[in-house]
């Protein structure tokens, strides 16, 4: 309901209040004047009594918002004269009342988000309103980052902070939290697992013994054309190949099979060397930093970036322009796949649900004393006028509702009254 129409039914609703005490009030004059005779006096302590009861209730409602006729009245324009306190009170009774951590996530749980948000999401239609959305976010936020200012603010922020990488030490941590727990075996069994696998093949020892043959022909004619005077070149050649990758492949899998083999051990003294090195060696520190400066510093690095970054947006606009757009799908099929993951995973909702819950409840103190202070902060700064108005404009006409009850109650309890003291001895 706009504000007009709330002036236009507290206007009626006064009016209403007002020509009901004007009739009873000329009602109690018509009836004075008959000096108490018959059913006169009846009337008279009706009206008199409503009459008494509509101007006390008038002035009941409008010292809430005003003082009665401008009048000094102690305990008047109440709500005025008590906005900050009021504001304090309201603040603290939403806080407690609605915000409450243990009801904030009592809400949360009996509202089942998860379940909602699977729901909503395997709709085709939700799907498709969803990429909507997001592809019209993509296409702002590809505008934002063409702005020139947004441009240079981003390549500054990145150029200090590659600066202030220390980039053998990075490197040198994460790949120390790779190796840790005896992370690195694991490659090497995978290494030397598919290794020789690939020389248990047939065909790849004879390509290797034919190497083998090659570059010994190459390296060696005058050994070979010696072997040739006692013994059949070729055949001579290809046995000594073949014992080497059959020795090569036997060496492999004892390597694979043994996990204290002496090589194991070299490995693990290789790396840890490597990885000392890179964390704490301060001469390679430098060369990489050397590298990395190099890097950033030149033209081409530059360039190279920018043309990538170019053909994505590129690619991205007119992607998204078209309308059987294949980002837009992946998102619509992507939200669609999301919530029917949900529906079929019961377990993944309580999940969901319990992360939400926890989020709120740790979230919760926090938020609920930043609207409370937000509440009060807000009342506080409203103009008295602007607040007696918007108060009046809201609960206004219902308190005229006070002024007709107290007109006609106020009638009733005159009459009784007035029985009384006519049938009392």
């Amino acid at each position: 309901m706009t504000n007009t129409i709330k002036q236009q039914e507290l206007s009626k609703m006064k009016r209403l209040a007002t020509v009901l005490l004007l009739f009873v009030t000329g009602l109690f004059i018509i009836a004075r004047l008959q000096h108490g005779m018959g059913g006169w006096a009846w009337v008279a302590a009706f009206a008199e009594a409503a009459m008494i009861g509509a101007l006390a209730d008038w002035f009941a409602v409008v010292a809430l918002f005003k003082r009665p006729l401008g009048l000094p009245i102690p305990h008047t324009a109440i709500i005025p004269r008590n906005k900050l306190r009021i504001a304090d009170n309201l603040a603290l009774f939403v806080r407690d009342k609605f915000l409450a951590t243990e009801t904030l996530v009592e809400k949360i749980r009996a509202f089942d988000p998860a379940q909602k948000i699977a729901g909503w999401l395997s709709s085709d239609k939700n799907a498709e309103l969803f990429a909507d959305k997001m592809q019209g976010v993509l296409i702002k936020g590809l505008d934002f980052i063409d702005d020139a200012r947004v441009q240079a603010a981003l390549h500054s922020a990145l150029q200090q902070n590659l600066n202030q990488v220390n980039l053998g030490q990075t490197v040198g941590k994460l790949l120390g939290l790779l190796t840790e727990d005896k992370r690195h075996q694991l490659l090497l069994n995978e290494a030397l697992r598919k290794l020789a696998a690939a020389l248990d093949d047939a065909d790849t020892q004879k390509q290797l013994a034919g190497m083998i043959i090659e570059i010994a022909g190459r390296e060696y004619p005058s050994l070979l054309q010696m072997l040739g005077m006692v013994a059949n070149t070729d055949e001579f050649s290809l046995k000594i190949a073949s014992s080497l990758v059959a020795n090569l492949n036997a060496w492999l899998h004892q390597i694979g099979d043994d996990p204290t083999h002496p090589r194991r051990a070299q490995f693990d003294q290789v790396v840890e060397e490597f990885l000392e090195r890179m964390k704490n060696d301060p001469d390679f520190h430098a060369k990489i930093e050397g590298w990395k400066q190099q890097l950033l510093a030149s033209p081409l690095t530059a360039m190279y970036i920018g043309a990538l970054w170019g053909q994505l947006k590129n690619w991205l606009r007119s992607d998204m322009s078209q309308p059987d757009s294949n980002l837009r799908q992946k998102i619509a099929d992507a939200a669609r796949n999301a919530g029917q993951w949900l529906i079929d995973n019961p377990a993944l909702r309580d999940s969901v649900n319990e992360h939400m819950a926890d989020a709120a409840r740790a979230m919760a103190v926090d938020l609920r004393d930043t609207i409370a202070a937000h509440i009060a902060s807000t009342v506080k700064q409203w103009d008295d006028a602007e607040l007696v108005r918007e108060l009046e404009l809201s609960v206004g006409s219902d308190l005229q509702y006070i002024r007709l009850n107290g007109t006609v109650v106020g009638g009733l309890i005159g009459l009784l009254l007035h029985a009384v003291v006519m049938f009392l001895p």
